[in-house]
């Protein structure tokens, strides 16, 4: 087979993408976009990559480059950065990824973009940033049940090595080698949530806001491989937006059921979430469940205060008149929880980029609050840790100009022997306190859920 500088070779089909990724997953830099397990298939296509061409590192200002061996640092725009390393290449159109970008946009990397106090105590010590850019990808189209390798290799050797690696039918996995060493511990309990809660009821009743997302921080010790705490995790809490990222220093585990920002062919799609109810094991409770969030005033209400800001947010880099809400209030259901969901589109403007959508929009309005600056200095008071990867973003952006991304939340977050979660809410006019307290232990559920069946004494 001649070799080419882009190509698309089809591989053999299997169901269950991590069984083939657990071939590089212990690669540094791997990265896996996971659309869920195989027996809850929730989206179409898993993407997954390794041995980048380019990373970027960004911790404060300064964004460390490493390229063809060489190493940079720069104090532009970090989204800039990541532009300049993605020339437009050909795309074959069969798969929603050719190659580009993939990698990780931490809430905290928004100082970058506005002017944040610095109150939270920072105990993550991870990159704000971490993206590599990656010229061959392995995409599963599980509607089609088709499987591809695109992209470019380096040379015709390795492109073989490639097609032959992930051939091979792998083995079954052996899940037993992660464990959680300590008690699960928050950074609120019931009384500095209540009054952290107080005081945003105080903020709304002045004005300076109309709602704010308030979140706890779970954390324990623990050792071993997160790999294995990802397969059990997407196990338990399959959800279309998931990923695994294993960058240096830092893993990530995500089962987001929520999309950021996606753009295919010039067209922008949102799809924030807000509104939650736990399911029930009882069919007609559930159901119940259901039928009151779709008649929530409350919800509704905190609902349309988010999609204001998303389409105000993605108008910004939009076609003028282009931006409609496509859907509002859909209930979708997951794994532990029912959340209402709304869609909102557009069309990119011509003289804009994905990256200059994302730049716009970050971090998401569904996890800030309205108006957005206000609320993050409002969370940057009241959360006592900064928040890191959470409610940040995972996402990929191809060098087609294509672009998906997730809201981190139900998110895991891996480093330096601990690892830890957030889970949170809106806070509105009528919301009540015990019910928001107990909203954020219904979100926290599949993964307090997680490491408590992998606690060792």
């Amino acid at each position: 087979m001649p070799f080419a500088n882009h190509q698309l070779y089809s591989l053999p089909y299997l169901s269950n993408s991590a069984r083939l990724f657990s071939r590089i997953a212990y690669q540094e830099w791997a990265v896996f976009l996971d659309s869920g397990s195989a027996e809850k298939r929730q989206g179409r296509y898993d993407i997954f990559a390794a041995q980048p061409i380019c990373t970027l590192l960004t911790r404060g200002k300064q964004t460390r480059i490493n390229k063809a061996g060489k190493e940079s640092i720069s104090e532009l725009d970090p989204f800039t950065l990541i532009q300049q390393q993605l020339p437009a290449q050909e795309a074959f159109p069969e798969v929603p990824f050719n190659g580009g970008a993939i990698g990780y946009f931490a809430y905290d990397l928004a100082r970058n973009l506005e002017k944040l106090p610095e109150i939270a105590q920072d105990a993550e010590h991870i990159p704000d940033m971490a993206v590599g850019i990656y010229q061959w990808a392995v995409v599963i189209d599980h509607q089609k049940k088709q499987s591809y390798l695109v992209g470019r290799a380096d040379n015709t050797e390795h492109w073989q090595s490639l097609i032959e690696q992930f051939s091979q039918y792998p083995d079954e996995q052996t899940i037993n080698s992660f464990h959680v060493t300590g008690e699960i511990q928050s950074n609120m309990t019931r009384e500095s949530y209540s009054q952290a809660f107080s005081k945003i009821k105080n903020y709304l009743t002045e004005g300076d806001c109309y709602q704010v997302n308030l979140a706890q921080r779970f954390v324990s010790s623990c050792h071993g491989d997160p790999w294995d705490a990802y397969c059990q995790l997407r196990k338990i809490n399959s959800a279309p937006f998931s990923g695994y990222l294993n960058v240096p220093g830092v893993q990530v585990l995500s089962s987001s059921p929520e999309r950021f920002l996606k753009v295919l062919d010039g067209k922008v799609e949102t799809k924030p979430i807000k509104g939650t109810r736990p399911r029930k094991k009882d069919v007609l409770a559930n159901q119940q469940q259901i039928e009151d969030l779709q008649a929530s005033h409350k919800d509704r209400a905190e609902n349309v205060m988010i999609v204001d800001l998303l389409r105000n947010d993605i108008s910004k880099n939009c076609q003028t008149g282009s931006v409609e809400v496509a859907k509002l209030f859909d209930v979708e259901s997951y794994a532990t929880v029912h959340h209402l969901v709304s869609t909102i589109s557009g069309q990119i403007a011509e003289d804009s980029y994905a990256l200059d959508l994302l730049r716009s929009c970050f971090p998401g309005g569904s996890i800030t609050g309205a108006p957005k600056i206000r609320a993050m200095e409002i969370i940057e008071e009241l959360e006592p840790h900064r928040r890191g990867i959470y409610c940040g973003s995972i996402a990929y952006i191809g060098f087609d100009g294509n672009m998906d991304s997730n809201i981190a939340i139900r998110t895991l977050v891996h480093s330096e022997n601990t690892i830890r979660f957030w889970a949170g809410g809106g806070i509105v006019n009528d919301s009540v306190m015990e019910a928001e307290y107990q909203e954020s232990f219904d979100k926290a559920a599949a993964m307090l859920h997680l490491l408590q069946q992998m606690h060792v004494l």
